[in-house]
């Protein structure tokens, strides 16, 4: 379970910056704002700690090269503004984080990326290598064809998802409040820090308010319902001021800076909880009892080689239940190749996969990670 403690040894975080902490009064991006933030980011990355960063801000650098004073309420030119914006925001961040010598990828998604479940192993795979290769992905919502984050504001939850996605240690949402109050700060002078608390504290749904800036829509709503989705993978989740020098750095120590919300679950256990609710079978594989064992004792990914059988109609992603000789279930995970496929490559060894399809998406039939015994 993490602790303020246990932080300096976390490996994979997923920080989010909300609108406020990267314009200039609303004037659009600010360099001198941006370039502190990706200094902090370079020296987590040089202290071995992953990076994936969900940024907001598209839409408000698109408002400062149109011109507009106000963040408009028309749905089609809100996207506007966002798809001006990510010109922008993009190659401010690439100029900045290439000044560390680091590369960054532009990641763009929708929920339904997340809940498609092809399109669910592809933006892990993809946010995974990116990761393994020293590049920090810069994530936003697909805002040209996603019409929810513009009406509600909702990177917060975007990140969450993306922590569920490549299971990060951590979910670091900056914000322009110092951390979660027991009473709303700006109309209470007696408001205390809540310096941590469990995500199914009850107390949480009733101190969360709302954004007091006009460019971000995110209040604390969003970041304690991002905060409980995070824990479905056993991620913690800490709300810091953005504003704070050094913030990064003070957290990596294991500083008590803004609010800890700690998961209920081990993240192991929580993230099998989570994918075992998640799926819906679509066929069965019958293993041989090398790899039942395997499954069993090592934990290990299932490979093509120790399949024996192939049963129903599937596409990759989807789920399947893995069955040993006598047809007693030992597993489900989500299958990396469908159906057709899988029938092709059973028996054989990984080496041989893209001999036979032409190509390979993955070594493994399905990975460890994407896999529940039962």
């Amino acid at each position: 379970m993490i602790s303020r403690d246990s932080i300096p040894t976390t490996k994979r975080w997923v920080i989010k910056i909300g609108s406020a902490l990267l314009t200039s009064d609303g004037k659009g991006l600010s360099q001198e704002t941006l370039s502190p933030w990706v200094e902090q980011m370079a020296q987590l990355r040089q202290a071995g700690h992953e990076i994936v960063l969900v940024s907001s801000g598209a839409v408000a650098e698109g408002m400062s090269r149109m011109g507009w004073r106000r963040r408009p309420h028309n749905l089609n030119e809100l996207q506007a503004a966002a798809a001006i914006g990510q010109m922008g925001l993009i190659r401010a961040y690439e100029t900045c984080f290439q000044k560390h010598d680091l590369h960054t990828a532009q990641i763009l998604l929708t929920r339904d990326d997340l809940a498609d479940r092809p399109r669910y192993l592809n933006a892990r795979s993809t946010l995974r290598t990116l990761v393994e290769l020293g590049v920090v992905p810069v994530v936003n919502e697909n805002d040209t064809v996603a019409t929810e984050e513009l009406r509600f504001g909702d990177n917060d939850t975007l990140a969450a998802l993306v922590a569920n996605l490549i299971e990060a240690d951590l979910l670091l949402l900056l914000t322009d409040q110092e951390g979660l109050f027991d009473a709303d700060p700006r109309f209470n002078p007696k408001a205390t820090l809540i310096n941590e608390t469990r995500v199914d504290n009850p107390q949480l749904d009733e101190v969360a308010g709302g954004s007091a800036n006009g460019l971000g829509l995110g209040g604390m709503v969003t970041k304690v319902r991002a905060a409980r989705l995070a824990a479905r993978s056993g991620t913690g989740t800490i709300i810091a001021p953005g504003a704070r020098p050094g913030v990064l750095a003070e957290i990596a120590q294991g500083k008590e800076i803004g609010t800890l919300l700690k998961p209920v679950q081990e993240p192991q256990a929580a993230r099998k909880r989570w994918l075992a609710g998640q799926l819906q079978v679509r066929g069965y594989l019958t293993l041989d009892g090398g790899a039942v064992r395997v499954l069993q004792e090592q934990g290990s990914s299932l490979l093509a080689v120790g399949v024996t059988h192939v049963r129903g109609e599937f596409a990759r992603g989807e789920a399947v239940v893995c069955l040993d000789s006598s047809g007693c279930e030992v597993a489900r995970g989500l299958a990396n190749y469908d159906a057709q496929e899988a029938r092709r490559i059973m028996g054989q060894p990984s080496s041989r996969i893209e001999r036979i399809l032409g190509y390979v998406d993955e070594a493994e039939l399905i990975h460890r990670d994407n896999l529940v015994l039962l």
